[in-house]
């Protein structure tokens, strides 16, 4: 099968499309044949080798996180789909492996893909999606009539977390571009700031909870948004840029370090802050998310759609964060 692996860790440019075996799926695995993908900032983290203290990726390794397609084999041991069934799935950061033609995922990682999706729209939910629900649901805890407050609102997680937000019956407040401004009006944002004219944590206050998706020193200002015992999702670690500056195993324990101080002092604040992980057994969460995006209250929105072998260029278009929506990769 054709497959984007990278055999060192390294910028886009190590992206490569060649033949590999095809995967032979373990007794629990679901063997899909991937009809569309997508990319996701964390792809460009675990390809740069950020993640590599925490997860030992046997080089070379297929590159992708989010899976569009249909189930062509089951295992031994595999009870709730067959052959022919259209499903996605987000695998865990253990076994990432999507842009290929053919992948295989733990049937506890996959849902069935919402009907009025075709498979391109289905590739770009998955993993931003799983990381809005488990944001707002889980960590946030949202409930109708609160204020919350999503980081980055045109960017993939942003895009589908004011959807959800909105179907919540939440208020929504969020920063972007001036160019994204109506954009993100249009996917119901209340109130827009503009981040390059004005200073979100001058002008919110008493929100009920957050989403914080850029980190570093963006998560202390907005803490200072929430209410007392307001909550704030943490989307993303500080690993890469801790890695970059100080080496692969100093760099994550000194990022673990400076979020673990974050939490206990918004403790100490009496607000909430908590890291949010999506499990990887995350196969049930998808399939919620799948029943809100069927009744049409969340729709995915795609920037752009490359082919496989222009898995390079999706890289760098997703590390530029000038991204509206996803970039997702048609595969078949």
């Amino acid at each position: 099968m054709k497959a984007a692996l990278f055999r060192r860790y390294g910028e886009a440019d190590v992206l490569r499309v060649e033949e590999v075996a095809d995967p032979i799926p373990g007794a629990r695995d679901l063997l899909i044949r991937v009809r569309a993908a997508s990319v996701n900032p964390i792809d460009c983290k675990i390809r740069q080798g950020a993640q590599r203290a925490l997860i030992h990726y046997r080089l070379p390794q297929i590159t992708g996180l989010d899976v569009s397609g249909e189930v062509v084999a089951v295992g031994s041991r595999v009870t709730r789909f067959k052959p022919g069934d259209e499903v996605f799935s987000s695998p865990t950061h253990r076994r990432p492996g999507t842009c290929a033609e053919l992948v295989a995922i733990d049937e506890s990682q996959v849902a069935r893909k919402p009907a009025r999706l075709d498979h391109l729209q289905a590739a770009a939910l998955p993993l931003a999606g799983l990381t809005a629900w488990a944001s707002l649901v889980d960590a946030a805890r949202l409930r109708p009539g609160q204020q919350v407050f999503i980081q980055a609102g045109a960017g993939g997680v942003g895009t589908l977390a004011i959807q959800l937000a909105k179907h919540l019956g939440a208020v929504v407040a969020t920063t972007c571009s001036a160019r994204n401004v109506d954009f993100v009006r249009s996917l119901g944002a209340d109130t827009v700031i503009d981040y390059h004219e004005e200073q979100y944590d001058d002008l919110l206050y008493e929100q009920d909870a957050a989403l914080e998706s850029i980190g570093g020193e963006a998560n202390e200002r907005t803490l200072t948004v929430l209410k007392r015992g307001g909550r704030m999702a943490l989307v993303v670690s500080g690993i890469p840029e801790a890695v970059k500056k100080h080496g692969a195993y100093a760099g994550t324990a000194r990022a673990i370090g400076a979020q673990a101080a974050f939490i206990v002092g918004a403790w100490w604040r009496r607000r909430v802050a908590v890291k949010m992980v999506v499990r990887p057994t995350s196969g049930a969460m998808l399939q919620r998310l799948a029943d809100v995006v069927q009744s049409g209250a969340v729709t995915p929105v795609i920037d752009a759609v490359l082919p496989l072998e222009e898995i390079a260029e999706a890289h760098r278009r997703v590390e530029s964060g000038r991204t509206r929506g996803k970039i997702v990769i048609r595969v078949g």
